[in-house]
């Protein structure tokens, strides 16, 4: 915070984002006050401030302030007495030709946020222990936050930074009726924020789901937002290399390009069954290729990782690495079984069965095995892992 920030704070003795004392002399306090900024209850999605060495009104009270009581302050945050632990930067500051040490708390991710148990809140300028009903309150703000990845905001970002024309060339009529497109009085920000690609507010603040779906660059903000192809001239990784691409962009572009790059290298046999009727036999067949690797792009974790699923497409056999192991309901030892299933990208399977590359959901794998065995391919393989799941095709014999 700017100094004028501050001192406008300090001024304003009403305010319930301050507390002023004019020393340390009670600790606990302190703590308490700590606490109830981290929770926040009005929900003012700012930071709260303490001020020591200032009086009621705001004027100074002629503290002399010490690098001991700034570790002091400082030390507060994870002594043990507030938990979870708050997030806080204490400072010295010269605020009105007085000084006083700062401290700035942010609000918290985790509410309720207790001191020695005790759930402490701001009503007004005061300070309060919680109701039953105002802890209700604080948690069901951290259930709020706990939305899916998919659509969290990604602050980076902004509306530059998506494909408007995509979004009003295919996914918006995609994704909602003609009818009501052409009836919709709604701002772009509002479309966005219907359909989960923005945030809901007066700033267009694009989600997760938008920058994967539309955004010009999505591994600005999602590093691991790619697929990594790598065609070997042999079995094993250390063969010679045919080909090799890093494929990105926006969800539609992403598929487009990898189908394509993957249609490429699939070898097709003629045989000639009788007479003179030409049967086409491909090494792998389209549509398992897809399912497998569609799931891959929609079932992977975005969050925590900076790695790609990886396509290796071996002499003998296709390997499709998706970050992430099993979610929610589905197991190492359930997962493929039929009605196993559950989504660690819920609104991004929404985005892709409105781009048509989910029909159905949950039935991906079967449609993979079916089609693999009708083309007299091995039943697929998967290896699933905490970190991992690993898809093996076999080539055609």
């Amino acid at each position: 915070m700017t100094d004028t920030e501050l001192e406008r704070l300090l001024a304003d003795v009403e305010s319930d984002k301050t507390e002023r004392k004019q020393s340390l002399s009670d600790r606990d306090r302190v703590r308490e006050a700590i606490c109830a900024f981290a929770n926040d209850l009005p929900n003012h999605q700012a930071a709260g401030v303490v001020f020591i060495g200032a009086k009621d009104d705001g004027s100074c009270a002629g503290l002399t302030v010490t690098d001991q009581l700034l570790r002091i302050l400082a030390d507060m945050r994870s002594d043990g007495n507030i938990v979870p632990f708050p997030s806080l930067t204490v400072q010295k500051r010269t605020l009105n030709h007085c000084e006083m040490a700062v401290v700035v708390v942010e609000p918290s991710y985790d509410p309720p946020v207790r001191f020695r148990g005790r759930v402490c809140i701001r009503v007004g300028p005061r300070r309060a222990i919680a109701t039953s009903e105002e802890e209700r309150r604080l948690t069901e703000k951290r259930r709020a936050r706990d939305a899916p990845f998919d659509i969290r905001p990604v602050p980076a970002a902004a509306i530059d930074d998506l494909d408007m024309d995509l979004f009003r060339g295919a996914y918006l009529p995609a994704s909602v009726a003609p009818e009501v497109v052409e009836g919709n009085l709604r701002t772009v920000g509002q479309q966005l924020a219907a359909l989960r690609l923005a945030g809901a507010g007066p700033d267009i603040v694009p989600t997760v789901l938008g920058v994967l779906v539309l955004g010009k660059d999505p591994r600005a903000f999602i590093p691991g937002a790619y697929v990594q192809f790598l065609r070997l001239d042999g079995k094993e990784l250390t063969d010679p290399v045919k080909d090799a691409a890093a494929l990105d962009g926006p969800l539609p572009e992403l598929v487009r390009t990898l189908e394509g790059k993957l249609g490429a290298h699939i070898e097709t046999a003629r045989e000639f069954a009788s007479g003179s009727v030409d049967i086409a036999q491909p090494d792998y067949p389209m549509v398992a290729i897809q399912q497998l690797t569609r799931n891959a792009i929609l079932h992977r974790t975005y969050e925590g990782t900076h790695a790609p699923v990886r396509i290796s497409w071996f002499s003998d056999r296709i390997e499709i690495l998706s970050p992430g192991g099993p979610y929610g309901q589905v197991t190492k030892a359930n997962f493929g079984q039929p009605g196993a299933t559950d989504y660690r990208n819920p609104h991004l399977a929404e985005a892709m069965s409105n781009l048509g590359y989910v029909q159905k959901f949950g039935v991906g794998i079967a449609l993979a095995g079916k089609e693999l065995e009708k083309n007299g391919n091995p039943p697929p393989e998967f290896r699933v892992e905490d970190t991992h799941v690993l898809a093996i095709l076999r080539r055609r014999s």
